[in-house]
């Protein structure tokens, strides 16, 4: 469900693990085209024409990957890159998916319809609400705890033990050092909340 580039990577990671991949469904792109030689099926609401399938929601953006998967009532699927090193204990919940290079280290929860990147690194213990987003390159230390909705930017790290709440964005090679309870935007080393304008 959807068909720009985060789908496109999401269709690799399914070839890459041997997975096969029936099409796209997306509301902006012509049935007919073409994503790494893999056609548009059609409109998001024709899902049901597919009960035998699994689907993934391929949309970097949170908010709107909540409202498709709540939109529409199909089954959804996990996929995780072969190169994703995947500890023990480790849940990924349905929907989520696990790009190239990453690690989810030991007793970690992932939440559903979740994105860990290229690259990301989860250490032990982490809880992932819904709908989170890790960019590629970000890290998390153990025993960090993440609310839905919230978005890791690229390259950025997040200190043990804290806890950030849903609705957040911590930007691109910030350093979260401190538990962040209010939604907002985070930016710099240590982070800071932007101030609104």
């Amino acid at each position: 469900m959807g068909a720009g580039g985060h789908a496109a990577v999401i269709a690799d990671v399914l070839y890459q693990s041997g997975r096969s991949l029936k099409g796209f469904l997306d509301d902006r792109t012509e049935a007919g085209s073409e994503v790494l030689g893999v056609k548009v099926l059609g409109k998001l609401d024709s899902c049901s024409d597919y009960p035998e399938c699994l689907f993934l929601v391929a949309i970097g953006y949170n908010e709107m990957r909540r409202r498709v998967s709540r939109t529409y009532p199909v089954e959804f699927g996990v996929a995780v890159h072969p190169s994703a090193i995947i500890g023990r204990q480790v849940e990924i919940g349905r929907g989520s998916v696990v790009m190239a290079g990453s690690v989810i280290n030991v007793r970690t929860v992932i939440g559903e319809h979740c994105i860990v990147n290229t690259r990301a690194s989860i250490d032990h213990d982490n809880i992932l609400g819904d709908y989170v987003h890790i960019s590629p390159g970000a890290v998390l230390g153990g025993g960090v705890s993440i609310g839905t909705c919230t978005h890791i930017g690229l390259g950025a790290c997040v200190r043990n033990t804290v806890k950030i709440c849903g609705g957040v964005v911590v930007g691109a090679g910030a350093s979260e050092v401190q538990d962040i309870t209010e939604p907002g935007t985070y930016i710099g080393v240590p982070a800071k909340r932007m101030s609104q304008r």
